[in-house]
């Protein structure tokens, strides 16, 4: 499931195979910007934004796309075989002499001015893996709803860009509360630890092809500030290694306390819990 670090890796192989080439062909295949022709045109940079895509093109347009639950962009060598998906699912292709970039399911895409971006990214809170990383911000986003939800409010992108469903699931597991607890309701000093932490993981999983939560520590933030303070509770050493607590093991025990994760699906999402581990209110 795409989350802000998968979006980042996606954007440095996007950067890697475009960036500073020139465009031999451009097909946009969704009806507003079908007949849009950017070839001869040079790639100039391909940046994440959270969840968002931004590949910037000479003569000021920018290419915004967006993953949702199930897009992806593939990057081929001449020649090679497309295996993203059937034809059909095809939203985007780039080209230049030496890769084709192509972009499958893609929900969100549309060429703007790179002028306007802010019109497709500017509602965005602070980006967990960006230049504008804000704790303090982030944390004033979050309590600026007291009476919501603590999942929820993690997953809207205008508190902090980012995070998505598993991160959401494993935070609130890490945090020792249910994702249905009103900020408000958190213990003190949690939230900030909390939001520090969510840093903390998405870079840690940065350059990871597996996304883990299990092992926290590898990695500093790249700013040279202290890491993060650590939950209040530490965790025990893992007898053996998972590479998440809760999301995906339904039915499985919890890797803390032994007792059985549960599973509800939401509005199209997946929510994991331990109810041993994890207090306050369960649907």
């Amino acid at each position: 499931m795409p989350e802000g670090d998968t979006v980042l890796q996606t954007a440095a192989r996007l950067h890697a195979a475009l960036a500073g080439r020139v465009l031999t062909h451009a097909d946009l295949r969704v009806p507003r910007f079908a007949t849009s022709d950017l070839s001869g045109r040079t790639v100039l940079d391909v940046t994440a934004r959270g969840k968002h895509l931004l590949t910037r093109i000479e003569g000021g347009l920018t290419l915004h796309s967006h993953l949702r639950m199930d897009g992806a962009w593939r990057v081929y060598a001449p020649g090679e075989r497309w295996r993203g998906g059937p034809g059909h699912q095809i939203r985007a292709v780039l080209t230049n002499a030496d890769h084709t970039a192509v972009g499958y399911r893609l929900p969100v895409l549309e060429l703007l001015r790179t002028s306007e971006e802010s019109k497709a990214v500017g509602h965005l809170g602070p980006d967990l893996l960006g230049p504008d990383w804000d704790p303090a911000l982030a944390v004033d986003r979050l309590l600026a709803a007291p009476d919501r939800p603590i999942g929820e409010a993690l997953l809207d992108q205008r508190n902090l860009a980012g995070i998505g469903n598993v991160y959401k699931c494993e935070l609130c597991f890490l945090a020792r509360v249910t994702p249905w607890l009103p900020v408000d309701a958190l213990p003190d000093g949690v939230l900030p630890r909390l939001v520090a932490l969510a840093h903390l993981l998405l870079d840690a999983n940065r350059d990871r092809s597996t996304r883990t939560t299990t092992i926290r520590a590898e990695r500093r933030p790249r700013t040279g500030a202290p890491a993060p303070a650590p939950p209040q509770r530490p965790l025990p050493p893992l007898r053996v290694q998972e590479p998440l607590y809760v999301y995906g093991r339904v039915r499985r025990p919890c890797l803390r306390c032994g007792t059985p994760v549960r599973k509800v699906d939401e509005a199209d999402r997946p929510t994991y819990w331990c109810p041993g581990c994890q207090s306050g209110p369960m649907p």
